[in-house]
């Protein structure tokens, strides 16, 4: 655990210090700051407006993103590589680079969604949690939350052979994930299949748990009240499968 915590603390400043890096996280600041700006304070339902509602799905789709599409392109390039076949003939390898990898991510999410609440609060109004609670659930959400889909875009890099490869393979399900979540589109207006397809995946479930913490009133949701239970059933297992499939995947694959 130690030599994962610090192989992923060097790879966060490796990441900060890389440029191109720097300025796409810069872009899609940018791009949200414009989508928010042009979205402005319309109602989205329940007592809240678009902008607050499409900063929670933001936060929400950053943590999925980073699980889902960001990880897969980096276990592919460095299964590519040659990096993961060398971590194997390392003692408790491939444990630490999975490890590095969860740090490195949970530290980039971190960094982002903080971002992106500050603009969204000094320049589109976004109120933040207003009480204990709000912010505990805040916490627990975006942990369990990475927790849930790490482990998923570990799975899905090691299968994949090259990061153009998984590039291809995640982009398009998950900007359609996105749409039929409820994170961007408030989900009552979905298809019932829609609603009934989005609640198994836990994009769904990030996006309601944040808005649980940041609004009052659960008018907007599907069943008009909040189902943290049920949000924190879901993403955990989620992230139990995951944690216990995506080590042995790891191990099977680089053996071959």
């Amino acid at each position: 655990m130690a030599l994962g915590i610090r192989r992923g603390l060097i790879e966060q400043n490796s990441i900060l210090r890389d440029r191109k890096e720097l300025g796409t996280n810069i872009a899609g600041l940018v791009m949200y700051l414009m989508l928010i700006l042009w979205i402005g304070r319309n109602p989205a339902g329940g007592g809240v407006d678009m902008t607050g509602f499409m900063t929670v799905g933001f936060v929400a789709f950053t943590v999925f993103s980073a699980g889902v599409m960001t990880l897969p392109m980096l276990i592919a390039a460095d299964r590519e590589e040659g990096a993961l076949l060398r971590l194997r003939m390392l003692p408790r390898g491939v444990p630490v680079y999975i490890t590095g990898r969860t740090v490195s991510l949970t530290l980039h999410i971190a960094v982002h969604s903080a971002l992106m609440l500050a603009i969204g609060g000094a320049i589109g109004g976004v109120a933040l949690p207003s009480s204990l609670y709000g912010w505990a659930t805040l916490i627990w959400v975006l942990g369990l939350g990475a927790l849930s889909v790490i482990p998923l875009g570990a799975m899905i890099g090691v299968m994949l052979p090259t990061a153009k490869a998984a590039a291809a393979a995640v982009g398009l399900p998950t900007m359609l994930l996105m749409i039929a979540s409820g994170v961007m589109i408030p989900m009552t207006m979905m298809p019932a299949p829609v609603q009934w397809i989005a609640q198994i995946f836990p994009l769904y479930w990030q996006g309601h748990g944040l808005r649980a913490a940041f609004f009052d009133s659960p008018g907007g949701e599907l069943h008009k009240t909040w189902e943290l239970g049920t949000a924190a059933m879901v993403m955990g297992a989620w992230a139990a499968a995951g944690m216990v499939l995506a080590p042995w995947l790891l191990r099977r694959v680089t053996r071959k």
